[in-house]
């Protein structure tokens, strides 16, 4: 089995990485129209893959699939998503050992969301209660394994305070992460002024911005009420004015996210990281944008 570059080697290099997540799809019957989107975006070169699992981890076995899928037919670099969500200590330890057998050397390692029903993280028996958990089992298990972790810059729902939040985000860090990808967000400043907190507490890993174009405005109100990001109001009214006609909106939020991603780079983001909505368009457009 062919073995995955590290995403560290990958940010090694001079030029700033850019990256797309996928959802899986709820039914087996759709993985092949992503496998067919994943073509079309490998034209465009993106360094990595991202693949999450669904709400819940409701999705892992279609996310395993459309993962090795991806990295197998497509010749894709890939990670996947992998959370503390349902599962114990033994089960998070074989399926992290196939990944590592199927020649995965990255993983984003994930708490993972409440389950269906629930307002807040259920632990399972046996199983671990925080993502730094997660990343120093799989870190003690597989030392060579990459490990992706989440910061958020305008402050885990979750955490009582931002104070907090970064205390748990250098755990995470010290426990084995190796690189942070952020929370979506649509005011550079944030991204910028989590960097300085984050250089402040001592951590040194490389922090790739995670960006998400608006492609509905009644998507995307709903996404920052869940993770609490702000939607600056000159976006939002500009957003409003057009919100009747959807390539009106969709061309103001790629061009809004260009703008940020090219900001980004220019002040040495280490890369971007898409978040795409499955949507391949305006993914490789934002890819090829970035590139110049």
């Amino acid at each position: 089995m062919l073995k995955q570059q590290p995403i560290t080697e990958l940010l090694a290099r001079s030029q700033p990485l850019l990256s797309v997540e996928f959802f899986p799809p709820k039914s087996p019957e759709s993985v092949d129209g992503l496998v067919r989107a994943a073509n079309r975006i490998s034209e465009s070169k993106p360094d990595f893959i991202s693949v999450t699992y669904g709400a819940g981890g409701s999705t892992r076995d279609l996310s395993a699939t459309v993962s090795r899928r991806m990295k197998d037919e497509v010749g894709l670099q890939v990670m996947p998503h992998f959370t503390c969500v349902g599962s114990t200590r033994e089960e998070l330890g074989e399926i992290v050992d196939e990944f590592y057998n199927e020649g995965y050397r990255n993983i984003m390692a994930l708490r993972g969301d409440p389950t269906k029903g629930h307002d807040t993280f259920q632990v399972t028996e046996g199983g671990f209660a925080y993502a730094s958990d997660l990343v120093a089992f799989i870190k003690e298990r597989h030392p060579d394994m990459c490990l992706g972790i989440a910061g958020y810059p305008e402050k885990h729902p979750e955490a009582p305070s931002l104070d907090t939040d970064l205390n748990a985000l250098k755990i995470k860090a010290d426990s084995g992460g190796s690189f942070i990808t952020t929370q979506l967000f649509f005011d550079n400043e944030a991204y910028f002024r989590f960097v300085d907190q984050v250089r402040d507490r001592g951590i040194e890993l490389p922090i790739i911005p995670g960006i998400m174009p608006v492609l509905s405005l009644k998507q995307i109100i709903r996404i920052t009420q869940l993770c609490q990001s702000q939607l600056p109001k000159r976006l939002e009214l500009a957003l409003r004015q057009v919100e009747d006609d959807p390539n009106a909106v969709r061309s103001i939020g790629v061009e809004w996210a260009q703008r940020q991603i090219a900001e980004l780079i220019e002040q040495g983001a280490d890369g971007v990281h898409i978040y795409a909505l499955n949507k391949v368009k305006s993914a490789i457009e934002l890819i090829n944008a970035a590139r110049g």
